[in-house]
């Protein structure tokens, strides 16, 4: 693989578009490690205009974290791209430091699914491993980050200087129909550091959230609290919420996916709503810093 190239300087969305173009060209055949999230399909549309198609990849990580709902949106985006392809078993839910749920929960997992990327693109022929990361993740805690930088993962979208509202402004321009698809996450950041993650666990969570899809709502998380089920709600929706017909069946379909008490939590929707529980320190950039093999402690009271 080769090494991580300097962030560009470019300012308008056309100029970072042809920088990462450049980018991918000189990469010259490409794994993407692709979820299907507006990220890493902008990386494939890019990665197509560059390559074509027989040069590049898409390779999805499939395991009990990944919903039936994203499996199947992170196909039907690749299909409309036209882009190759394929699911790729992971077994990171199998990993006690991963099922142990620490703050660093994701260094495990982007681990596994590198690890194997890397083997699938040493036997294809393949000569880099690029992922969807952008800038403002750069600020973010994502423990993942450090995966990726250890096994030598290129990142088009930061190396080109485009941030999210770069991404969705030029998948737009391009005319890809996921440009305005809501942001997405594994099935594990539903839960609290320090519950243990179980394929049960990730499959109840799912289950709750197809209630709150069924019922059209658009953005959404069910954090699992053990019997409670809070849910995160996009802020213009939550009056929607609370009207009796709606409010009878999404308690209806909570229950039925294992819960025994809906509580709606009045700030709505936002991403890493569960990092508010950790330290400033943890969360703070750069990413954590973790030692492979060895998980941290959860925090107190988390």
């Amino acid at each position: 693989m080769q090494p991580a190239a300097a962030v560009s300087t470019t300012t308008t969305v056309e100029e970072k578009r042809r920088a990462a173009i450049d980018a991918l060209r000189g990469m010259e055949s490409v794994v993407i490690a692709y979820s299907g999230g507006i990220d890493s399909v902008l990386v494939a549309r890019l990665a197509l205009d560059a390559l074509g198609a027989e040069r590049v990849l898409a390779v999805t990580g499939e395991s009990e974290s990944l919903s039936p709902h994203e499996r199947e949106e992170a196909a039907r985006i690749a299909r409309e791209l036209g882009i190759p392809h394929l699911f790729l078993r992971t077994e990171e839910v199998a990993n006690p430091l991963y099922q142990a749920n620490p703050p660093n929960r994701c260094y495990f997992c982007k681990t596994e699914l590198y690890a194997r990327l890397a083997s699938l693109a040493r036997e294809r022929g393949f000569r880099c491993i690029v992922n969807g990361t952008n800038l403002d993740d750069l600020g973010d805690f994502r423990p993942g980050l450090e995966a990726a930088r250890e096994k030598e993962i290129r990142s088009p979208l930061v190396e080109a200087g485009f941030r999210k509202e770069d991404v969705r402004a030029l998948a737009h321009a391009l005319g890809v129909s996921a440009w305005a698809k809501p942001a997405t996450a594994c099935l594990s950041s539903r839960f609290p550091y320090g519950t243990r993650i179980t394929p049960e666990l990730l499959a109840q969570v799912a289950a709750a959230e197809d209630c709150l899809r069924d019922l059209g709502f658009s953005q959404f998380r069910v954090r699992h609290h053990d019997a409670v089920a809070r849910l995160e709600l996009a802020p213009e929706e939550l009056p929607r919420a609370v009207e009796p017909s709606i409010r009878d069946r999404l308690v209806a379909g909570i229950r039925a996916a294992g819960y025994r008490f809906v509580a709606l939590d009045l700030l709505g929707y936002r991403t890493g709503s569960l990092n508010e529980l950790l330290p400033a320190a943890v969360c703070a950039p750069p990413p954590l810093s973790v030692r492979q093999g060895k998980a941290e402690p959860p925090p107190a009271g988390a």
